[in-house]
């Protein structure tokens, strides 16, 4: 029955997301038709008939009620309609894009594995010994690639590697070797997030009993990490599935940069024309494969962790952790309030075009913009915009995902459509029935900020259910509410505030991209996500442009990771001064295969 409820509650979920893509033209302000006229011809003058001879053509007139009804009567043979804009048949056009999409993803990923892998290469190097010894691994490096962002990166290789080098080709898509450059974009900065997720949960792993006694027994480093990592992925699964289906349909600004007909680029550019039958097909199509992803997800956990799962036999991974080095987070903390001090009192509107894209000098430390503004100026002020919003939504996204992913039955399904939603068809939606104002932007980011959130909740639950610790717990008479406080929240909350931190980089870059929509920051606010996208097309001539934002997002970010990271001291558990346990079944398999 539960299986019933929940495909029940993804399917309502599925068509209220359609129709409400369906109402999306009469829910705005503009004219359908007016719009569909600027798309098709935009030197034709848009005259009372030509108007009613365009709603007349599209059923505009008959409502959306008779359109919707229209397009879902067709699914069910293949047709999704013909295209408001091109006049061509939609379900040939969004399947192409859908290929396209899934083999830069599918690269993409494999690139995020790499990247991962690399992050986590100093655990897994020192293995058992570091975990015993109780060392926490720095974040900081991992926490600056993941604030990289994604139209930065993407620039910066196709001028750099595909224009000066010419090493690859930086425009177009005509095979396997046009997906290297925004496989990379994409690629590298969620593969530093998966990177940091593994390396939180590697410790507890290397820190159970079976890890200890096969240290002692001698089986090699080599193969106690490969089981470690297989023992913390099926806490990943859910966000690497997540991430698969973000990417599909989040790369609006790769694709664009290398010209790559995606699926992503082909919803939001079906947005901005309000080509409606274009707009729900691949906004289905972005849905069914979140399901299909999310299920995948689900079954390959199974066989990671065996019945263990099911029958309560896991040890938790969640371990009081060391004192965290302080030094890191003062330093961030420090180099970014000097930035901000000197920068104060300047004046970050002041305009002299006669130092234009000035260097940096004495004069002006950080150079000039377009305009010849003072950059350092206006990275001072914008720290205040930025740390705001970008703050006070990682912290409502962190919340929301924490409540909602320990309900996982109720979540599930939300997050998955929620995360098929690109974030800038989400803000339009937002903006559609919210209105434009000055908290529509911070609201849209919220609406799907929460839901790797919240999936990463889900996943650590699942785990910490089947821990050993919680039935001989339960089984001394301990209540919900206690389980709750005193076991599954302390294993819970620290690793998702810290995957929420590494985010909040991500949260004001998405803030600044709704700018470009009319829905964010607008010029001349100095919001550092705005002046990275207002300095982007001088990246090649001014790099110092885009230099100062980027480097004082990433700041954020490993600030904002290390502060989390600062815990309590370890206090000595019972079995600290325990000998290692005998060694179990899995271990004696370990040594016989050695």
């Amino acid at each position: 029955m539960g299986r019933v409820t929940a495909l029940a509650w993804r399917a309502a979920l599925a068509a209220g997301l359609v129709c409400g893509i369906g109402l999306l033209p009469w829910l705005t302000d503009t004219d359908p038709a007016r719009t569909v006229l600027k798309a098709r011809s935009a030197d034709r003058d848009p005259t009372p008939d030509v108007l009613a001879a365009i709603r007349a053509q599209l059923g505009l007139a008959d409502g959306p009620l008779h359109l919707l009804g229209q397009w879902l009567s067709g699914l069910p043979r293949g047709d999704a309609g013909r295209s408001w804009i091109s006049g061509e048949q939609v379900t040939p056009a969004v399947l192409q894009a859908l290929g396209a999409s899934l083999l830069l993803v599918t690269v993409a990923l494999l690139v995020a594995l790499a990247t991962a892998a690399l992050v986590c290469a100093p655990t897994l190097r020192r293995g058992a010994r570091r975990a015993l010894a109780g060392h926490a691994p720095a974040r900081s490096a991992s926490a600056m690639l993941a604030a990289l962002p994604e139209f930065l990166t993407a620039s910066v290789l196709a001028t750099v590697v595909g224009v000066q080098l010419g090493w690859l080709p930086a425009l177009g898509w005509y095979g396997i070797k046009w997906t290297v450059l925004p496989a990379l974009a994409l690629g590298l900065p969620a593969g530093a997030v998966l990177g940091r997720l593994m390396d939180d949960l590697l410790p507890g792993a290397f820190a159970e009993p079976w890890a200890k006694a096969a240290t002692a027994r001698g089986v090699p480093g080599r193969r106690i990490a490969r089981h470690a990592v297989r023992r913390c992925l099926p806490g990943l699964l859910p966000n690497l599935g997540l991430f698969a289906v973000g990417l599909t349909g989040g790369a609006v600004v790769v694709e664009q940069i290398f010209d790559i007909p995606g699926l992503g680029r082909t919803t939001l550019q079906a947005a901005l024309a309000q080509d409606l039958p274009v707009l729900q097909a691949g906004t289905l199509a972005l849905v069914l494969l979140a399901a299909l992803t999310a299920g995948a997800a689900r079954l390959a956990a199974r066989p990671l962790l065996g019945p263990a799962l099911r029958d309560g036999a896991l040890p938790t991974l969640h371990h009081p952790d060391p004192p965290a080095r302080r030094l890191p987070p003062l330093l961030y903390g420090g180099l970014l309030a000097a930035v901000v001090a000197a920068g104060l009192a300047r004046d970050p509107l002041a305009i002299d075009t006669t130092r234009r894209l000035e260097a940096p000098s004495p004069a002006h430390p950080f150079g000039t913009d377009a305009l010849g503004r003072d950059l350092l100026a206006r990275v001072a002020h914008g720290a205040f915009d930025t740390l705001l919003l970008a703050g006070g939504i990682s912290l409502a996204a962190y919340l929301i995902g924490v409540l909602l992913g320990l309900a996982p039955r109720v979540s599930g399904p939300l997050v998955d459509t929620v995360n098929a939603v690109p974030p800038v068809l989400a803000a339009l939606l937002v903006a559609a029935a919210w209105g434009s104002g000055v908290s529509t932007p911070a609201l849209a980011v919220t609406v799907v900020a929460w839901a790797p959130l919240a999936a990463h909740t889900s996943a650590l639950l699942a785990q910490e259910k089947a821990a050993v610790h919680l039935a001989a717990t339960r089984a001394l008479g301990a209540g919900r509410a206690h389980l709750l406080r005193r076991a599954v929240l302390p294993a819970v909350l620290p690793p998702v505030a810290r995957h929420a931190a590494l985010r909040l980089p991500g949260n004001a870059l998405a803030l600044a991209t709704l700018g470009f929509l009319g829905l964010g920051a607008q010029p001349p606010s100095p919001e550092w996500g705005l002046l990275l996208a207002e300095n982007q097309p001088y990246a090649e001539r001014a790099p110092w442009a885009v230099l100062a934002p980027a480097a004082a997002l990433a700041l954020l970010g490993a600030l904002a990771v290390t502060a989390v990271g600062l815990r309590g001291r370890r206090r000595n558990r019972p079995d600290d001064d325990l000998p290692a346990p005998e060694p179990t079944e899995p271990v004696r398999e370990l040594v016989a295969a050695r």
